[in-house]
């Protein structure tokens, strides 16, 4: 909870406070070097050309500068030690002026040389920095929003550091580095919170001492506790209102008085020119001072030249030398030029926090609006498929856009937070599919850390559960998906089955969105949802299709050839998968043209109507006009086949059974790859990549394991077994009857001979003479199949969810031990693509 409010108010204010902290940063930034800029600009006004003049007395200097002006009174006058640097004088404020104006001076001729080049540009640098130029100064609303923003700052920079406290805290890499390989989002959120951390201390002194002129309660404050007084230096003392102005007094006696207390030596003097009295301060910048406010303030009479009270910055306690130069340290420059450059850079990255982000809440809120669009397809409660439970652990909202539409089709199953499962839930639970993401290093979302923490503490006792687990995650992150595979081993700990191995989404991965949605179709999901995420197709032709069981008792199986076309890539790897976006029965669309009186052949966006419908879920009726329809249908679902060659063949080959309705008619996949499509036609394919089913390169001998078209994904790895040489492999296949059902036997005859396969071993289920399944084989070859693993070799199971790959499963773990295989399962070596 709190870190839910504080990431709240975080983003919040920081795309409120955010875009004016922006541009105080800008201005700030800006102002960090405005006298050497201006220096720079400005040769014969801040700086002065070479000449043998000599400088002129200070009192002839102001006597000139004040002719200059008609007679106007100088309030003060700044001296320079360097002779190559022009004086500066102030005159007295003039009615309606807030401030006097400001000149510098030759001193070696007393002429007034103006502002320098930038003076007007730095003044409104300021004034933005203050209070965003708007009407009223100091005293309008710009100066309270740039203190609130400042206070703000205070958060954004504590709030940081708590929601983004990494699990490694000692590691100090986890805080400092910058991963520079992560893009996107991910990108975003690194340079936010990485650099925030190289800058957090700059920020915080910047905003605590920034709150000085926000406030003058801060003010006083801070004072009482760097002082014990809350008194300002010069709040004391100064001319009675009725006082009345006097003619001034020369500097010349005072004068040589300061030359004698600094024995000439310093950098600048300014000298404030008393308008009653007697009494002049002589601020001495001392010679090779860090900044501005390194001064001894001396207190001089001017009549006699008597010292008064003498302020020396090196008898000044701590609290007193921060108090007097405050600005100082809101700029840097106590800590000399390093400090300055360290708030110079610091202010100048002030808009990459503001920029990232927003761009961080732009794709939050996108997120959001994504899960919006899907929150009522399916609602938590007791409704819908009873006994199927969609768990979701969300951080922004990703993972639980997937768990609603995970329920939606399957037939509206209870949707639940991790946080509410508990072991009452499971146990009435036959099934479950649990969508968890993982947040920063590995760690569950926020609303998850406590089920984390306490329920996930021990394992529960599910031995009748069905589970399967969709982590979402991100690849760039070392630990990735790690809280998903948590979870699923805290549920096969407690004894539950897995229904399918554990699918992982990198970041926006629609590849493996569809592949979880494929698994579900399985599972008795509607085989007509649309997809979670629609994907581009490439184009490709169907060249050729052949009965490989010809008389089976099972449904006929083809061998599909697809090539590609032009624009198609082919770049697939041994174990990934088609998706095919299939079309209707041509003779289906007929019928209900025919059936509403339609005209097919009309266009609608350049198409015919029956090209729409052939691409589209066939409504029951048709009503309205063409364009009316064509706006109501919703396109057809893909349909995914494991494929069955390398690309070194030239082409995609598919296995694919073909599967009919309970109406007779034909699926809508297999139905139009092998029979609807006439040879030649242009078929719509997507290759999708399947690293969960790819060997690692320590993959060692393969022990292949499948039945009926599962032979697919694993003739993929002995065609690029055999392409690349490499032989010794054990593959051990199921089907119904040895006459009719004996798949692709010349090429699995071939690899035996050139010894691609070391043994090859079938069952055949309805021969009398066998009458065996697949998975038996290997209990009877326990010992040959322990000795190969033991010798780095990797499994390969591909075949149906129901029936073969969970008894498949449950043999191996009998042979080889359940934590073996686990162990093989992390390290790639126990893989399974299964449907």
């Amino acid at each position: 909870m709190t870190r839910t409010i504080l990431f709240q108010i975080h983003w919040f204010l920081g795309i409120t406070a955010g875009l004016v902290l922006a541009a105080m940063g800008l201005t700030g930034a800006s102002l960090s070097f405005e006298h050497e800029i201006m220096r720079v600009l400005s040769p014969g006004i801040v700086t002065l050309a070479p000449g043998s003049a000599p400088a002129l007395s200070p009192d002839a200097v102001i006597a000139r500068a004040s002719a200059g002006r008609g007679g106007l009174r100088v309030e003060r006058l700044t001296v320079e030690a360097d002779p190559a640097r022009a004086w500066q004088v102030q005159f007295t404020a003039e009615p309606g002026q807030r401030r006097g104006e400001r000149s510098y001076v030759d001193p070696r001729s007393g002429r007034l040389l103006g502002q320098p080049v930038g003076a007007g540009f730095f003044r409104t640098m300021e004034d933005i920095h203050r209070w965003l130029a708007l009407p009223g100064g100091s005293k309008g609303w710009g100066r309270q929003i740039t203190g609130f923003s400042t206070i703000a700052l205070i958060f954004f920079a504590l709030s940081g550091l708590y929601l983004r406290w990494p699990r490694r805290a000692l590691d100090w890499r986890a805080w400092l580095v910058l991963d520079w390989r992560k893009s996107g989002r991910n990108l975003y959120r690194e340079l936010h919170v990485i650099i925030g951390s190289w800058v957090v201390i700059a920020y915080l002194l910047s905003a605590f001492t920034g709150l000085w002129w926000s406030y003058e309660w801060y003010r006083e404050g801070a004072l009482v506790v760097l002082t014990g007084s809350a008194e300002r230096e010069g709040d004391h003392g100064g001319k009675p209102d009725d006082a009345a102005p006097q003619p001034a007094l020369p500097l010349a006696a005072a004068w040589q008085t300061l030359l004698r207390e600094t024995g000439g030596r310093f950098d600048s003097v300014s000298v404030s020119l008393p308008e009653t009295g007697t009494k002049a301060t002589f601020r001495v910048l001392l010679a090779g001072a860090r900044h501005d406010r390194m001064t001894d303030n001396i207190d001089i009479d001017l009549a006699d030249g008597r010292v008064g009270k003498a302020d020396r910055y090196a008898d000044r306690a701590l609290g007193k030398v921060v108090a007097t130069s405050m600005f100082e340290v809101h700029r840097g420059a106590i800590f000399g030029l390093p400090g300055r450059l360290v708030i110079f850079v610091t202010s100048l990255a002030m808009p990459l926090f503001t920029v990232t982000g927003l761009l961080l809440y732009i794709a939050r809120r996108r997120r959001k609006r994504a899960l919006a669009q899907v929150e009522g397809l399916a609602g938590s409660g007791d409704t819908g498929n009873g006994d199927m439970l969609v768990a979701y652990a969300s951080q922004t909202g990703g993972a639980e856009r997937l768990a609603r539409q995970t329920a939606a089709v399957m037939g509206g199953a209870k949707v639940l937070p991790l946080s509410s499962v508990d072991g009452s839930v499971l146990a009435e639970t036959r099934r479950a599919l649990f969508v968890v993401s993982t947040y920063g290093e590995g760690e569950p979302p926020d609303r998850a850390r406590r089920f984390a923490r306490e329920t996930m503490a021990s394992p529960l006792a599910v031995e009748d559960l069905d589970y399967a687990v969709l982590a979402l995650g991100d690849r760039e992150y070392p630990q990735f998906c790690a809280f998903g595979h948590e979870v699923d081993r805290w549920l096969h700990a407690g004894g539950g089955r897995r229904l399918f191995d554990t699918i992982e989404v990198d970041g926006e991965d629609v590849d493996a969105e569809r592949q979880w949605q494929q698994q579900l179709t399985a599972l008795g999901a509607d085989p007509m949802a649309a997809d979670f995420a629609p994907a581009r197709y490439a184009r490709w032709r169907l060249a050729a299709r052949s009965l490989l069981n010809p008389g089976s008792l099972g449904g006929p199986a083809f061998l599909i050839a697809l090539e590609p076309l032009e624009d198609a890539p082919h770049d697939w790897k041994a174990g990934d998968i088609a998706e095919i976006r299939p079309c209707n029965d041509p003779a289906a669309v007929s019928a209900l043209l025919h059936s509403t009186a339609l005209n097919g052949t009309q266009e609608v966006h350049s198409r015919t109507l029956a090209a729409h419908l052939g691409e589209s879920v066939l409504p029951e009726t048709l009503g309205g006009s063409a364009e009316e329809i064509v706006a109501t249908l919703r396109p057809l679902p893909h349909r995914e086949y494991s494929i069955a060659s390398i690309p070194g063949d030239g082409r995609i080959e598919l296995i694919v059974r073909q599967v009919r309705r309970d109406d007779g008619t034909l699926g809508l996949g297999s139905g139009w790859l092998t029979a609807h499509a006439p040879l030649g036609t242009e078929i719509a394919l997507r290759l999708h990549g399947n690293p969960g089913f790819r060997v690692p390169d320590d993959h060692g001998k393969l022990i292949l394991i499948g039945n009926g078209t599962g032979l697919a994904g694993l003739r993929g790895h002995l065609r690029q077994a055999a392409a690349a040489g490499v032989g010794g492999h054990w593959l051990m296949l199921g089907e119904r009857s040895r006459a009719s059902d004996a798949f692709l036997d010349e090429e699995l005859q071939g690899w035996l001979a050139d010894g691609t396969l070391a043994q090859l071993d079938r069952t055949w289920s309805r021969d009398p003479d066998c009458g065996r399944y697949v998975q038996d084989l290997i209990p009877q070859s326990a010992s040959f199949l322990r000795a190969a693993v033991g010798d780095g070799a990797t499994i390969l199971v591909c075949g149906s969810l129901l029936g073969m790959a969970p008894a498949v499963d449950a043999a191996l773990r009998a042979v080889l031990g359940d934590a073996l295989l686990e162990q093989m399962a992390e390290s790639g070596h126990y893989l399974r693509d299964i449907y």
